[in-house]
Order: structure tokens, then sequence, then C-alpha cells
């Protein structure tokens, strides 16, 4: 029975509202002396609160991570945080930021080869040591990344994308601050925002799916449903804004917990292939990869609960209370062609490197929460219509 055994974990503190950003100071005082601040490429929306740190006397060290972090980038912060002194770490920006903040917080204190504790490409092992403590402050809404559990990290060396993974690495401190996500460019609200709405998918449909995810989902897809596109229109409608940073906080809360799927499988190789948004990845494949989850099961596994819950997901995204499983893509589909998502082969993939991802797919763990197997043709159709 679904949700019968089941486990629950977050961050120790979640602080949401807008203007709360500055109860970062405190919080930091509260964990250390001296803080590295890891941002994103945007130093014009985050140099305010760079000045109050500065300001208490908090600053030790500024580092700008520019694009998705690396396992070297991130080794090296970590290096130049301990030189520096650091003792708390503030990830302050996207998911990558949040991302290269946490990895770099579990490095200051394990000091082993950052191999040794990846997925896939690495030894897996467990981290030794709790991270540095370290605080996480989302500026975009998407990736929920402030309350999960791992670190994806691309590997230039590997050609993928991979988990640094740990219970540890749950932020002692979240703050979601929707002021921080207003006036985002509309390409990046779309990418983001729909990034979101997947991971509430997934996670819904997740083999690993709980009353406590199912909670989340059930409350944070329709909140996307009416407030993406209107943040995607007016970037400065702070309603659709303070709805979609909620959206996205409940989203992590659950994939950290149930698990996502096949779009998330296949994010990992083709991040670590192309140079694309993570966002935009799971924007142009999400359609294609709900369609085919829902042909698979209609035909193999007719009375599965996963169908009836996609049958759930489309009267929630649609509003229709009498619609049926049918109604989801073609909803999906549309919105993605509202807010202006590219296909795949923008960034570079061409229906050649199919193999290559596909073999990945089936490899990343994403893959082992989709509510069904898919064949390797499955997983090729997901690609080339992305395309």
């Amino acid at each position: 029975m679904p949700g019968s055994s089941f486990e629950f974990a977050t961050a120790g503190r979640i602080l949401f509202g807008r203007g709360r950003v500055i109860d970062a100071i405190s919080a930091a005082k509260q964990m250390g002396s001296r803080a590295l601040l890891v941002t994103g490429r945007s130093a014009k929306r985050t140099a305010g609160f760079e000045k109050n740190l500065a300001d208490a006397e908090l600053l030790g060290l500024a580092i700008r991570i520019e694009g998705e972090p690396t396992v070297p980038a991130v080794s090296h912060a970590a290096l130049l945080a301990s030189e520096a002194g650091c003792d708390v770490v503030i990830a302050l920006g996207g998911g990558s930021a949040i991302d290269a903040g946490k990895a770099i917080a579990a490095l200051l204190t394990n000091r082993s080869d950052p191999l040794d504790y990846l997925e896939v490409i690495g030894k897996g092992r467990a981290l030794e040591q709790a991270p540095a403590p370290w605080i996480a402050i989302p500026t975009t809404a998407g990736t929920g990344a402030e309350v999960t559990r791992n670190a994806v990290l691309a590997s230039p060396e590997h050609h993928v994308k991979v988990s640094l993974r740990s219970p540890f690495l749950l932020a002692p401190v979240a703050i979601v601050d929707p002021e921080l996500t207003r006036g985002l460019p509309p390409e990046v609200t779309a990418s983001s925002g729909l990034d979101a709405l997947t991971q509430l998918i997934e996670a819904y449909v997740s083999v690993r799916a709980n009353p406590l995810t199912d909670s989340f989902c059930s409350d944070g897809l329709p909140r996307a449903a009416r407030a993406l596109p209107r943040a995607f229109q007016d970037g400065s409608d702070m309603d659709a804004r303070t709805d979609m940073a909620l959206a996205s906080l409940m989203s992590g809360l659950a994939l950290a917990n149930a698990g996502l799927g096949a779009v998330h499988g296949f994010a990992g190789p083709i991040g670590g292939r192309f140079t694309a948004p993570h966002g935009a990845v799971c924007a142009a494949l999400l359609p294609h990869a709900t369609r085919v989850n829902i042909e698979a099961l209609q035909e193999r596994q007719p009375d599965s609960e996963a169908l009836r819950r996609y049958e759930v997901i489309a009267r929630m995204l649609t509003g229709n209370q009498e619609a049926g499983v049918g109604e989801l893509n073609p909803w999906l589909t549309e919105l993605c062609g509202r807010l202006q998502i590219p296909g795949l082969h923008q960034y570079g993939m061409r229906e050649s490197h199919a193999t290559e991802l596909c073999a990945g797919a089936a490899r990343a763990s994403s893959m082992k929460s989709n509510p069904i197997a898919l064949t390797n043709e499955e997983l090729k159709e997901i690609l080339v219509r992305s395309l």
C-alpha cells in the first residue's frame, strides 16, 4: 500500500515570506563568524545582500558561480574558503549557486577527493563529517534546492552531471523570500517554473510517493498552473511570484522525499554533455516524457495507481474536474508553447546523440522512481520528440 511506510526529512528551519532575506544575517551570526557567500552570475541581484553581510562584519569571502557548478570549481572554492577561515556558508542564487554552496560546505569538512562521494562516476561514499553550517536562499522559483539533500555537479571530464547526496546536506536554515524573484527575465521565469512543475508531477506519480509528499504536490500543482503564466507575463506581479516561490519550495520538499522520474533521468546526461540550463532541459522534455509514461502505463499497467494519479494531475492543472488523462499532455504542450520553450536542438542535440543519452538516463538515480520501467525505444522516443 503506497505510503504505509516512509521517511520525511527537510531543512532544519524554513523561513518564508517577503522581506525574510534580512533574517539571514542573524541566522549566520548564530552559526559562525566568517561567512563564505556563494552567488550566481548576476552581481546586481545580490549586491545589496553582500553589502549587508559586510556591514555586519560577517563577510569573509564572496565567490560567484558562473553557470552550473562543476566538480573542479567547488573543490577550488572549498580550498579558498578554508584558506580564508570561513566557518559558515551562505548560498544566495538559483539552483546552481545553492548546489555549489552545499557542496562547498560539505568539502570544507570532508577533505577527501570529491569523487569519493559522487554517484555514478565516483565511489558514492557517505560523507564522514557533517558539512560546515550553511544557509540556502533561492533567488529563482524552480529547483527547490534549498530543501533537498543533494548537490548536482557537472563533471567536464566525464561529460555528465551527477549528485553529491547525503542527509547531512539538508540546510540548517532555508530562507525563501519571493521579493528576490521580482523582475526575473521571462525566459528564466519560464524554465525555472517549469522545472518546479516537473518536480511536482514526477514526485506525485513516483513509486516512492507518500501522504506527506502528496499534500505538497496537491497544493503546488494548481498553484503553479495559475501563477506561472502570470509571472512570465509580468515579472512584477508579486502575488504570482509568491505563489511560484511557494510551489517551488513544495516541489523541493516533495522530490527530496519521493524522488523524481524520466525527465530528471535525462537531465543529468544532457546537462553534462551540452551547455543547456537545467530548467530549460526539463521544460523541453516534460510533455513528451509525460505522454510516453502514460502510454506505457496504459499498455502494460492499465490498472496502476500511477495512471489514476496522472488523471488527478490533469484535473488539478486544467481546473476541469471532469478532465481525463488524455487532456494532460495537450495542456502541458500548450503551456510550453505559451512560455516559448525551445526544443533541445537549440543546444546542439541531435538524434545521433540518442544512444549515448538514453544509456546515461537508464543509469540515473531519478529513473528508479519513475512510475514504470521504460524500454530503450520509449526513452529514445522521449528524446527525439524533445528535439
